[in-house]
């Protein structure tokens, strides 16, 4: 209409509305207002349209990935509980069986212990694991699926796992006792029963034969500690946390680690310093000599402070042992505070530590030969050669926490008898 009568179609952002001007460029009579949406409106509905068209076409995608990916993981799922012969429990399963984490009973390294109840009444320790980074927790459902097919008196029982994501637990069989260290903190040093204890450490060296020699593949534990030696109502010892553990084919029992595994003081040597040997199970017989050490010297504590009290701070322990069974069988006490039943003990569990503890790995038995020496008498049993233990007396600078805190070992000399 405005063309018609000679005139240009134009607009003005005062009325925000078309205009129609005369070729004087004088405004006329605007004709009929124009229904419908600006040219600003238009261009701010455009420009709208394109941003949510952006937001669902990423919609879209991230659907589609999440598709694929909840896809491909339904048949590893699938062949996880193929796999693993225990039951698969959600991680709300795990937050109801806890009460929200309610109860904690232990922490460590890899994750933290809660107490739980299933639904059939039982109680059990529910542990869960540290989110690991890498290879998307394949190291975690092998060590599950090889530990669930171990079945031994002094294994722990696993009773279920969870694998959601980064959320990962291991359900195993509550002790009413707890671990070990929790035991001897428990119980003054001089109440200590030594035939209990001679239980504990001899159930101990079961559990360990039997996986390393009772499973269809071996399996090397690695962090042997009081704390991971757990007790029940009866004080049967049960090998738990196997959070380190690595298979190796018993034929072929040297094994290639790329780091330092296990806990200071319990650590063989060969496994942080390749010069003494090459890492094997013989690594967990180290760590268990060390374990039978520190049940004596608990149970002996106060004559270990006698004994070491003028040098107790470069004084490693398994050199005061050496010292104490020399003094014993040299003195030969006359007061009956110990009956020759507990001595017998005490110096089977003395010498089978100290053949456990070589520095060589090729030096110390194997754990079938550990439990035939402690089952056996004590005068089958000879003096294992007397390594050189030393410890720094003082720290070296630059030095990481895993070399302050662990000893120098020297080569035997093999003629050092005690």
């Amino acid at each position: 209409m405005c063309i018609g009568s000679g005139g240009a179609c134009g607009y003005t952002q005062s009325s925000s509305s078309f205009t129609c001007y005369n070729t004087e460029g004088t405004q006329q009579n605007s004709p009929r207002k124009k229904k419908g949406l600006s040219a600003a409106a238009f261009a701010g509905i455009v420009a709208a349209s394109g941003g949510v068209a952006a937001i669902l076409i990423a919609g879209a995608l991230f659907c589609l990935i999440i598709r694929r990916r909840k896809t491909s993981d339904y048949p590893k799922q699938q062949n996880l509980k193929a796999l693993i012969p225990l039951k698969h429990y959600s991680y709300i399963q795990v937050k109801r069986m806890t009460n929200s984490f309610a109860e904690v009973v232990g922490k460590g390294g890899f994750g933290t212990v809660y107490k739980g109840t299933l639904c059939d009444g039982r109680t059990v320790a529910v542990k869960i694991l540290k989110d690991s980074k890498g290879n998307n927790g394949e190291d975690f459902i092998n060590e599950v699926a090889s530990i669930s097919k171990t079945s031994h008196v002094n294994i722990v029982d696993l009773l279920g796992f969870c694998s959601e994501g980064s959320k990962r637990a291991i359900i195993y069989e509550f002790l009413e006792n707890g671990s070990l260290d929790q035991f001897i903190s428990r119980n003054p040093s001089m109440n200590m029963d030594w035939m209990v204890l001679y239980g504990i450490a001899l159930g101990v060296a079961r559990g360990l034969e039997y996986l390393h020699y009772g499973c269809k593949t071996r399996i090397v534990h690695f962090d042997i500690k009081p704390q991971n030696v757990l007790l029940d109502g009866n004080l049967c010892p049960k090998v738990s946390d196997f959070g380190l553990a690595q298979l190796c084919e018993r034929k072929g029992s040297l094994m290639s680690l790329l780091d330092t595994r296990g806990t200071i003081g319990y650590i063989a040597p060969e496994v942080f310093s390749r010069m003494y040997g090459r890492v094997s199970h013989k690594s967990d017989v180290y760590s268990y000599g060390m374990l039978l050490l520190e049940m004596i010297g608990a149970r002996n504590q106060e004559r270990a402070d006698q004994t070491s009290a003028s040098n107790a701070s470069s004084m490693y322990f398994p050199e005061w042992i050496y010292k104490d069974l020399e003094k014993r069988d040299n003195e030969r006490p006359t007061e009956n505070t110990i009956s020759s039943e507990d001595e017998e003990i005490t110096k089977k569990m003395t010498l089978v530590g100290l053949w456990c503890i070589q520095t060589s790995p090729l030096d110390r038995p194997a754990m079938n030969r550990v439990v035939e020496m402690m089952e056996g008498s004590v005068n089958a049993l000879e003096v294992p050669p007397r390594p050189v233990f030393h410890i720094p007396p003082a720290p070296l600078q630059e030095s990481s926490t895993l070399s302050e805190n662990i000893s120098v070992y020297t080569d035997y000399d093999p003629s050092v008898l005690t």
